[in-house]
């Protein structure tokens, strides 16, 4: 790790090459074609290419071929093992002062505390994916869970075809209304134990890291709002989405919260991604 350490330190010591790396931070576990992250971060597909090689010669992201297509990912087993000897190198005289970075590593972790928690589901416009998991959460496990959604648009309106599906699955459609995330930042917003995003394009943004450090996940659905067809197809869109969120939603729900650290938590809501793909 010697020589290793370095080359992966001046590889991210350039602010491009850092921003392909935090985005696919952001997106862990999913793998991404080159052309959504050329697209998401303004990039020509050369120059990306040139960004992608430096950090997979630094062993900090893998490529996988899926048929045809060429996918992208973090080494996520890398980052950590990096991120573990820096602390302990850095730390080897005075351990108080990585100490709360420390009690982050495997086999140092609490339990979670056993309360209600904040969940916070973030999309773009908030009309029809966040507010279906918001509901969702609120209605399936309410006495556990305190549930909000937000949009990263300036604005945005409850989507008509996501308010019909979640009538029909018998949600009180009363208590919802569209909401800007600025609304979850600011001093008098309530503390977020959890954040998950749940369309791609909002993954993809750069945000600031969020206060007391949450558990995030990114739950990335299809955009029924882009569904084309008839009114029937465009309808059946909007009720895959509602149900691929309730599967992650019921499994995120049935974990043992309190008794997990945040290392096995963080983990099991990163597998709770994957179950609308399999």
């Amino acid at each position: 790790m010697e020589t290793v350490i370095p080359d992966r330190l001046a590889t991210l010591g350039h602010p491009q090459r850092l921003a392909v790396f935090r985005l696919l931070m952001r997106r862990h576990p999913d793998r991404l074609p080159a052309g959504e992250i050329a697209g998401a971060l303004g990039l020509k597909p050369s120059t990306l290419s040139a960004y992608l090689a430096a950090l997979m010669q630094a062993g900090l992201v893998r490529q996988d071929r899926a048929g045809t297509s060429l996918l992208y990912s973090i080494a996520m087993t890398e980052v950590q093992n990096t991120l573990d000897y820096l602390m302990r190198d850095c730390c080897r005289a005075r351990p108080e002062l990585c100490a709360p970075v420390a009690s982050s590593r495997p086999g140092e972790q609490t339990a979670m505390p056993d309360r209600k928690f904040n969940v916070l589901f973030i999309c773009t416009g908030n009309s029809a994916r966040s507010i279906f998991a918001e509901s969702i959460l609120r209605d399936h496990a309410g006495d556990r869970f305190t549930a909000y959604s937000a949009g990263t648009k300036p604005s945005s309106e409850l989507n008509p075809y996501a308010l019909e599906v979640l009538k029909a699955n018998g949600h009180d459609i009363s208590l919802l209304r569209a909401k800007n995330v600025g609304e979850f930042t600011g001093p008098d917003a309530p503390a977020m134990d959890f954040v998950f995003t749940v369309c791609n394009q909002a993954a993809n943004e750069e945000c600031p890291a969020w206060e007391g450090q949450p558990i995030s996940g990114h739950w990335g659905m299809p955009d029924p709002v882009k569904a084309e067809g008839s009114e029937a197809e465009k309808r059946l869109a909007f009720r895959e989405a509602y149900g691929g969120l309730l599967r992650r939603i019921s499994a995120f729900a049935a974990l043992p919260i309190a008794a997990l650290d945040r290392i096995a938590l963080q983990a099991a809501v990163d597998d709770i991604a994957h179950l609308a793909k399999d």
